[in-house]
């Protein structure tokens, strides 16, 4: 590793498939963590597992949508580390993903708690982040977005509908804040296989539609190409580069 984010303090919210591999490059590239997701013990076995020490990473239960969570990740961030310099939102709720209607079948109760954590939860997340970034002279926010946001598909229209109102949000934050320091970008995952998909196998046909419309039929994306990217959207690398939406899809989007 090149020591991108060498002394950056860095939050990551929501671990699992891809957050995993992010806070394993986070950490490679030298940037002191706090990791945070609703399943506090997976959050302390991959602190633990990254750094034994806890003097680097810091594992902590966290549920992005509670405003409460949100402020106790980022004192102890700044508590424990001096700073804030970076976040990367990681958390998604898809609870329409795999349901077979449209709009019209759609349960209010799916698309409640879909808006609420991935919508309600991002803006919560830049609300806390923001002022502590701004008096460590800047910071950089990264959201994981997905390619659903202006890709059309006949079913999930809440998880769609979050996903484009987050980027809504990157661009706000990024026009707003920008002259503050902050830099705010968004990366756009399309399939990015990671072992929660070896143990709970997708519906029949996605994984081969998938690889029909991908321009890389070599492999399907991994973490590590998500976190790659979002290192260097939190370094000083990537210090003129915001207001972005960045699609990791191996080529299923074709984007200006």
């Amino acid at each position: 590793m090149t020591g991108l984010l060498d002394g950056k303090v860095v939050i990551v919210a929501g671990l699992g498939g891809i957050g995993n591999g992010l806070a394993r490059r986070y950490a490679d590239e030298g940037a002191l963590l706090v990791i945070g997701d609703l399943d506090a013990e997976l959050a302390t076995r991959v602190a633990t597992e990254l750094d034994p020490s806890g003097d680097r990473v810091r594992g902590v239960a966290l549920d992005g949508a509670d405003e409460a969570s949100v402020a106790g990740i980022v004192e102890l961030a700044v508590g424990g580390f001096g700073r804030l310099d970076g976040m990367h939102l990681n958390f998604t709720n898809a609870s329409d993903a795999y349901l077979p209607g449209g709009v019209v079948d759609l349960p209010l109760e799916a698309f409640d708690e879909v808006m609420r954590v991935n919508t309600r939860g991002f803006v919560i997340c830049a609300k806390q982040a923001i002022p502590p970034m701004v008096d460590a002279g800047g910071g950089s926010i990264v959201f994981t977005a997905s390619i659903d946001a202006y890709n059309g598909a006949s079913t999930r229209v809440s998880y769609q509908m979050s996903k484009a109102a987050e980027l809504a949000l990157m661009r706000h934050i990024a026009r707003k804040y920008g002259p503050k320091g902050i830099r705010c970008n968004a990366i756009a995952p399309g399939l990015i296989w990671h072992y929660k998909f070896d143990q709970n196998p997708m519906p029949d046909g996605v994984v081969e539609q998938t690889r029909a419309r991908q321009m890389i039929k070599s492999r399907f994306g991994k973490p590590e190409d998500v976190a790659a990217l979002g290192a260097l959207l939190l370094s000083d690398d990537g210090s003129f580069i915001t207001a972005q939406t960045i699609s990791v899809d191996g080529g299923v989007t074709f984007r200006p």
